[in-house]
């Protein structure tokens, strides 16, 4: 893919870039690598990470200046190629009516090798002439180029166009129709077209005062959020608060707590007596309902019971006074209980995208069919699947709202095992929406999962979002460096750094993410009992992986039958495949070679299927050493697997004594070593006999290699 490449290049300059920044620098810029890094270097941290808006045009550079220097205009080519550079879409019959010439003349035309003409469209063939055309065309040109095009618009009866072009032209010295532009503004952004409506916007609120400027803060501010532009959102929006008119205020507190939240990493503190409405109107109540709403999600999302109990109480008590409770209250109660972690809630059927679709495909999933789950997303992403949903009322198709639905996605594709899929999936979304900034970031946690089960390191396009996140944000990494390690065959190192997560208090998201347990397990068995919102078969992969790690052998003989049962019920091939794994290494080490062997055989086929690469060349290599097991030793320390293993069944002094056992030691040699007499080392090594379940030093010193072996 193009973008990692020019992602890598990015990083590596230290100019990272959010993943849908660089897709679309890439777009603009013609892929130019060299163009690129130029444009990037004059752009801001903020504008770089998707939290600003990027320039319009992009800013000139040497490279672009340099590409068109010899290119020569008249006057009348030069307006033909600023119209199609200023115009808001790229149809061909406005153009054709603005040049007084066909298409077929504009093709055989000096401007046939500028121009990109195919099925009724028009654009530039490079993009970087756009650029070379603004930043070397006069202000009062192009304003002519606006009026021109307003007229014709006007003419053809396209009012959007036709006004959007005339204000554009009014900028450049009359006063601006700041009513028009906001106007403009609000019916982009309800189309989904936030970027263009927080210019639109931007402008109005330029060139006005009073109401009319807060009006088109307003819009400018919340078109910011839906498109992810965190910064420029919270300035603008921060800006209504406390002098704003009190309407505009009250719709643009729901963005402001997004976009602060989002920079901050946690909710801000807001005394809601100061804030709440003045008045008695029902359209400054509702407004506040939905603020409330956007709290307690926000809140939700970032673990915040507290926080979250205090808003809903407020969401209650306002929608109460304008007979929401249905249409809001009841869907976003549940909603933020469910991503709070209590999956016993009752089920709530809401409308549009968030509340309606992504509610219902989250609860089908935890009641155990993901594929219906996902077929409700399907739905609700088609022409007659979507509707008004009331939490987020006019940005139905925003890209934040996308971005929402694009995770939920890819969590669902994760649980039902379709690894390789989801990756896929989320790579498409990262290079075209600000997935990191739904769920506080789970987006990018996800990114970096699936790249480790699928290449077993982290991808440009996981690097590039980590280092995009404010610096509030930041995700727990341990983790990630643990499934590394282990995936590598470092399992000593993998232990380590889920010990440290371990003592950090165990951070995670809520909503389950696959891939963290495995290490989690190895470490810790089943001392580890995390509440997370997932489905049935999720949980009962994790009591498995549990139960056969806690199992003494006289348990195993008992519950492997019934292990190898469960596990056959299990649909998802990552979730099977990682259990069958664990019991071929159980096997192992029980001495069954032939019975582990058939286990991991089947884990990496499921793996394979699954489509997490990274986790089936693992298996590989444990069966390869099941392979090379007749006598050939394993590279490195052997025992230090043993030893990572034993800390959680046996005390200190015992692990002291059966490692020194294993090593070879006698009795008088490990009570001089540890200052204690013979008759205490006898009491200890008889303790670790029996909790490991051996008879003698020659079993103990076998089970302590097979563990070194095949762990």
């Amino acid at each position: 893919m193009a973008v990692e490449k020019i992602l890598d290049d990015l990083l590596e300059n230290d100019l990272s870039c959010a993943p849908h920044v660089a897709a679309r620098l890439a777009f603009e810029l013609s892929e130019d690598p060299r163009t690129i890094l130029a444009v990037a270097a004059r752009l801001d941290a903020a504008q770089r990470h998707g939290l600003s808006a990027l320039p319009s045009p992009l800013p000139m550079v040497p490279s672009v200046e340099a590409l068109f220097a010899q290119l020569e205009l008249d006057d009348r080519d030069r307006e033909v190629l600023v119209a199609v550079s200023l115009r808001l879409d790229d149809r061909l019959d406005p153009l054709v009516d603005f040049a007084g010439r066909s298409a077929a003349e504009l093709t055989r035309g000096p401007l046939g090798a500028l121009l990109d003409i195919h099925a009724g469209r028009v654009r530039l063939a490079d993009p970087r002439l756009a650029i070379w055309l603004r930043a070397t065309t006069a202000s009062a040109a192009a304003a002519s180029v606006h009026a021109r095009l307003s007229r014709l618009f006007d003419e053809r009866g396209e009012r959007v166009d036709a006004d959007w072009h005339g204000a554009r032209a009014a900028m450049h010295g009359e006063p601006v129709t700041a009513d028009e532009l906001t106007r403009i503004a609000r019916a982009h952004s309800e189309a989904g077209l936030s970027e263009r409506a927080f210019h639109l916007a931007a402008e109005a609120a330029a060139h006005s005062s009073g109401v009319e400027r807060d009006e088109a803060t307003l819009v400018a501010g919340v078109a910011a959020i839906a498109a992810g532009y965190a910064v420029e959102a919270a300035r603008r929006l921060g800006s209504l608060f406390p002098n704003g008119a009190e309407l505009y205020r009250l719709q643009g507190l729901g963005g402001w707590l997004v976009a602060e939240a989002h920079l901050r990493g946690g909710v801000p503190e807001v005394d809601m007596s100061a804030v709440q409405p003045r008045v008695d109107d029902a359209e400054h109540w509702y407004s506040w309902a939905r603020s409330t709403a956007f709290a307690a999600m926000l809140c939700a999302e970032r673990g915040d019971r507290r926080g979250m109990r205090s808003w809903l109480e407020a969401l209650r008590t306002s929608s109460a006074r304008v007979d929401a409770d249905q249409d809001l209250r009841d869907p976003v109660i549940a909603l933020a209980w469910l991503v709070m972690g209590d999956g016993e809630i009752d089920h709530v059927r809401g409308a549009g995208p968030l509340t309606g679709g992504m509610l219902r495909a989250l609860q089908a999933a935890l009641d155990g069919d993901v594929d219906r789950g996902l077929s409700l997303l399907a739905a609700g992403d088609s022409p007659v699947g979507g509707g008004v949903d009331p939490f987020v009322a006019g940005f139905e198709l925003s890209p934040l709202i996308a971005a929402y639905r694009a995770v939920v996605e890819v969590l669902l594709l994760m649980w039902r095992g379709d690894i390789g899929a989801a990756r896929d999936r989320m790579m498409r979304a990262a290079i075209e929406l600000p997935v990191a900034v739904p769920f506080a970031g789970l987006g990018v946690v996800i990114a970096r999962r699936l790249d480790l089960a699928v290449l077993g390191r982290l991808g440009p396009i996981a690097r590039a979002l980590t280092a995009a996140l404010p610096a509030p944000l930041r995700i727990d990494q341990l983790v990630d460096r643990g499934i590394e390690a282990f995936l590598s065959g470092h399992s000593a190192e993998a232990a380590a750094c889920m010990r440290l997560w371990r003592d950090r208090g165990a951070p995670q998201p809520t909503l389950s993410v696959p891939g963290l347990e495995e290490a989690i397990v190895v470490t810790h068995g089943a001392s580890w009992t995390p509440r997370r919102i997932e489905p049935p078969e999720i949980a009962l992969a994790q009591r498995l992986r549990v139960q056969i790690t806690s199992c003494s052998d006289d348990e195993w003989r008992v519950e492997r039958p019934l292990v190898v049962a469960a596990a056959r019920t299990l649909t998802s091939p990552f979730s099977r495949g990682r259990v069958e794994a664990m019991i071929g290494t159980k096997s192992l080490i029980k001495g069954d070679l032939e019975l582990g062997r058939e286990h991991l055989s089947m884990a990496r086929n499921l793996l394979e299927v699954s489509g997490a690469t990274a986790w089936a060349r693992a298996i590989s290599v444990r069966l390869e050493r099941v392979e090379r097991a007749d006598g050939v030793s394993v590279l490195g320390d052997p025992l230090s697997a043993c030893r990572r293993v034993w800390e959680s069944m046996l005390t200190a002094r015992e692990l002291e004594v059966a490692m020194l056992a294993v090593g070879g030691a006698s009795n008088r040699d490990i009570a001089d070593s540890l200052h204690v007499s013979v008759r205490t080392v006898e009491v200890h090594l008889g303790r670790v006999f029996a909790k490991l379940e051996v008879r003698t030093r020659v079993e103990l010193t076998v089970l302590a290699h097979r563990i070194g072996q095949f762990i």
